[in-house]
């Protein structure tokens, strides 16, 4: 109790802090933030948070949980958007449809799911978060979603350049260096300075995120994104979070796993979105209303797991 309380506390009272801040300062300032995360911040973090990790055990099976994560998603949300063509006579368009999917599929697994997890489990299992997010949320955001975004799209998207974005991700490679760094003793001073960086760069993307969400000014679309929402933060986690003791995954590696399958859509859908021409409208409203909703349903997820 006290745990989520203290999350609850970080999460809003953080990502309320810079959506003020995003009103108030200029648009350039969220931008270079964000850069700043992704070359330097998010990075170091990850090195420094490796080096308590534990390792041992099924850790694999985390990224393997994301991908069929993703996929159960997709699937659900292409199984409601043709039961929709079908029975209620409706047919949405073509770029309203990808983003429904996309909304179902990929979660904000390293901006947000990273400080949920940090503080409502243990710090050795970060590298079960880890996992799940490089290995599959990032490969399933860049590889299965632009792809397909692309299918649904009316322009033509380049793989090398799809390829290029996920080989060039300093997170990955941040999290070679992280493994190869383990083997290395670092002296506490440096430990120490190096961890209160990587709870700074923590802090500054809730931050980032309360920004984002201030730039965001559309609620249209509510019940598809409803729906997609529905899949992605519901029916997903608990489907797979009940299978995960067929895997011999128990405690707080399932509880991680769990959280990180629960969380909204990232921000990558709307870059996405914004990239193929799609439903910008509906990964907006999806945004925003899955970012209120963790607050409900976080509490269900660490009840049941």
């Amino acid at each position: 109790m006290t745990n989520l309380l203290e999350l609850y506390v970080k999460l809003v009272g953080l990502v309320s802090v810079g959506f003020f801040l995003g009103l108030k300062l200029p648009a350039t300032i969220p931008t270079h933030l964000g850069q700043f995360l992704f070359w330097v911040g998010v990075p170091l973090s990850i090195v420094t948070f490796l080096q308590k990790a534990d390792l041992s055990g099924q850790i694999w099976i985390a990224p393997l949980v994301a991908h069929l994560a993703i996929l159960l998603g997709a699937f659900l949300a292409w199984i409601g958007v043709k039961w929709q063509a079908l029975f209620a006579k409706t047919t949405p368009q073509q770029a309203t449809k990808a983003s429904i999917i996309l909304a179902a599929m990929v979660g904000n697994t390293g901006y947000l799911g990273y400080p949920v997890i940090l503080t409502m489990v243990d710090s050795q299992y970060f590298a079960w978060a880890l996992f799940y997010d490089l290995l599959g949320t990032t490969l399933g955001a860049y590889g299965l979603g632009v792809a397909l975004a692309a299918r649904f799209s009316s322009g033509i998207y380049n793989p090398r350049q799809i390829l290029k974005a996920i080989l060039i991700n300093p997170a990955l490679w941040s999290f070679g260096f992280g493994l190869l760094l383990r083997q290395v003793t670092i002296p506490t001073s440096i430990s120490q300075g190096l961890e209160t960086l990587a709870w700074t760069a923590v802090a500054l993307s809730l931050l980032l995120i309360g920004m984002r969400l201030s730039k965001l000014n559309s609620w249209h679309s509510l019940p598809q994104a409803g729906f997609g929402l529905g899949i992605k933060m519901l029916l997903v986690p608990l489907i797979l979070g009940s299978a995960l003791p067929l895997f011999g995954i128990t405690g707080a590696a399932a509880r991680v796993i769990v959280l990180q399958m629960a969380m909204p859509p990232a921000f990558a859908t709307l870059i996405i979105a914004e990239t193929f021409n799609l439903d910008r409208n509906l990964a907006v409203t999806a945004l925003a209303m899955g970012s209120m909703m963790l607050l409900f349903t976080l509490p269900l997820w660490l009840w049941l797991f």
